[in-house]
């Protein structure tokens, strides 16, 4: 649904009562809150709140029907402010390392990124299972915020999940409430997390709206952008030993490894992947279109990464046909 305007699309409660005061248009609650939260510019195109339109419903888009054997895919043109497409948009699902996203923007938003942590054993990588992602960390490595922010978010590290929650919470479960605030700050209201790095728990879940709307929020950071565009990324730890190391991480998207043909709808900057058994396989991606608006493309609950990727890719290859 698009008004003559941009648009926030907003749900739940809240959108019963902007619907049952306002209908279709601006009042002065959505004023504030959106000269409070959306007060920057995203790439020049400003979002505010006259001719909102309040949806709660999938949306389709003609000739492309997605597939039902996903539990979601979205996409949204940032530029307009214009949900494009949406399948079980609303669907209570399991995020997997697409969790990172959202420790990311609160470690953005709450840190210095040139400050030096030093790595506890509880995010150690031997902490972790022999199957989980890593970045590589060990007890008493040192290395900056932006460091651990790279080994997040290229290799999905859970471990740097942990070592960037307790530095900026204080301890795992204060980073936990930071976390689950920024989420409902955002409207996110069908959020809830129970760790940094999204390992799997039945009380942690998301929807891929609100997805679309704590990326889009990340998005609006020129560091966060710079860590999900990288093709790679280089730390220098100093270990508990004083010793040096050199660590080069690389994204797990398979657009970035070349493990997947690209679309050629528009350009994929960067994004998350995430994957556990319960969760399925999940990418959110930024792409640009050749006319310059922006999209956020989301696919989750995958049963395989072919499959993710075939998907992802044809919903991206959707934008040449909105830009006409």
């Amino acid at each position: 649904m698009k008004c003559t305007g941009k648009k926030i699309v907003l749900t739940g409660s809240l959108c019963a009562l902007l619907l049952a005061v306002t209908g279709c248009g601006a009042n002065d609650a959505v004023l504030s809150y959106e000269k409070e939260n959306y007060s920057k510019n995203i790439y020049q195109a400003e979002l505010f709140a006259e001719d909102l339109c309040v949806s709660a419903e999938d949306v389709s888009l003609e000739g492309f029907d997605g597939d039902s054997s996903l539990h979601a895919m979205g996409l949204f043109n940032v530029t307009d402010g214009e949900v494009i497409y949406g399948q079980d948009l609303f669907t209570r699902l399991y995020p997997a390392s697409t969790t990172k996203i959202l420790t990311a923007l609160v470690a953005i938003k709450n840190s210095n990124l040139d400050d030096v942590v030093t790595v506890s054993s509880a995010a150690s990588a031997s902490s972790f299972s022999w199957d989980a992602s890593i970045a590589g960390l060990q007890t008493g490595d040192q290395l900056t915020l932006r460091d651990l922010l790279y080994g997040l978010m290229l290799p999905s590290g859970n471990d740097s999940a942990v070592a960037i929650a307790e530095y900026v919470g204080g301890t795992e479960e204060n980073f936990m409430e930071m976390v689950n605030e920024e989420a409902q700050n955002l409207m996110a209201t069908g959020t809830h997390f129970v760790t940094p790095n999204g390992l799997h728990d039945e009380d942690h879940y998301t929807t891929a709206y609100d997805m679309y709307l704590i990326f889009n929020e990340a998005v609006k950071y020129d560091e966060f952008v710079d860590i999900i565009s990288a093709d790679s990324y280089t730390a220098q730890i100093t270990g508990a030993d004083g010793a040096v190391r050199s660590v080069t991480w690389e994204p797990t998207s398979f657009y970035a490894r070349g493990e997947a043909a690209l679309p050629t709808g528009a350009t994929v900057i960067g994004g998350k992947t995430g994957y556990t058994g319960e969760a399925g396989n999940c990418l959110v991606l930024l792409d640009q279109a050749a006319g310059g608006d922006y999209y956020i493309s989301i696919v989750m609950g995958a049963a395989d990464k072919p499959l993710l990727y075939q998907d992802m890719t044809a919903l991206i290859d959707q934008i040449p046909s909105l830009e006409g």
